[in-house]
């Protein structure tokens, strides 16, 4: 297990940790499994379009509108509900496969930390599988 810290500016931020991850993998594993787990109930992990920064815009946007941060039906009393429910949607793992000292993504993907009540400084951590051979 390997872990990364992302420094988070904002309150609402999706920040590309691709080459943070591409550079902990480890150099013994020529091919294997990632699994990039987020252990905060306010932020998330999901694989997207990283060429278009206009993505990471419209993902928050979207989230904004959907799930407004001050709602007068919430009942949790710290104020960040909206956080908690954005995070839920976008889930808190991702499991992706690597060969060499890089992750096996699409021509335009990459890694996304969700920030949904930041700024803060987070962990994410990974764990690392070697693929089987299989006979």
């Amino acid at each position: 297990m390997k872990e990364i810290t992302v420094k988070t500016r904002s309150r609402c931020e999706i920040v590309d940790i691709t080459q943070q991850i591409n550079a902990e993998l480890p150099a013994h594993i020529a091919e294997g499994t990632c699994l990039i787990y987020c252990p905060h109930t306010t932020a998330g992990i999901t694989v997207n379009e990283n060429y278009d920064p206009d993505v990471k815009h419209d993902i928050l946007a979207k989230l904004d509108r959907l799930i407004p941060h001050e709602e007068s039906f919430y009942q949790h009393e710290e104020g960040n509900s909206d956080a908690h429910l954005k995070a839920s949607l976008m889930g808190f793992s991702q499991l992706v496969p690597f060969l060499g000292r890089h992750l096996d993504l699409g021509t335009w993907q990459g890694i996304y930390f969700c920030e949904f009540d930041g700024p803060r400084i987070r962990k994410v951590r990974l764990y690392f599988q070697k693929t089987e051979d299989v006979e």
